[in-house]
């Protein structure tokens, strides 16, 4: 069971969030209490690889949009290849990469 309690008033309201201590103290010494549990905010490897990808297409939208833009065509096909990666064997180790 956790060792970090929520202290709650009768109304439910939170009067402590963060109260450290064995279980059975806490109780015996307050009325509501409630385990509390550290959200766990890990990013895996892939969820990591995709924010980078849509980081990558969102830098790149104004170039990919603006006819004359030096370059267009390339970053045209590496935002294809960008959009691509995820289904791809190489999925999330070897990142697409920019052509000049």
């Amino acid at each position: 069971m956790s060792n970090k309690w929520v202290i709650k008033d009768s109304d439910g309201n939170i009067t402590n969030a963060g109260i450290k201590g064995e279980e059975s103290w806490v109780k015996a010494n307050f009325d509501y209490v409630e385990a509390y549990f550290e959200p766990d905010l890990s990013v895996s490897v892939e969820q990591e690889a995709r924010m980078w990808r849509d980081m990558e297409l969102s830098s790149t939208d104004q170039a990919s949009q603006t006819p004359d833009w030096p370059n267009r065509s390339a970053i045209l096909t590496y935002r294809t290849a960008l959009r691509d990666w995820p289904v791809t064997s190489d999925f999330p180790a070897t990142k697409p990469t920019l052509s000049s």
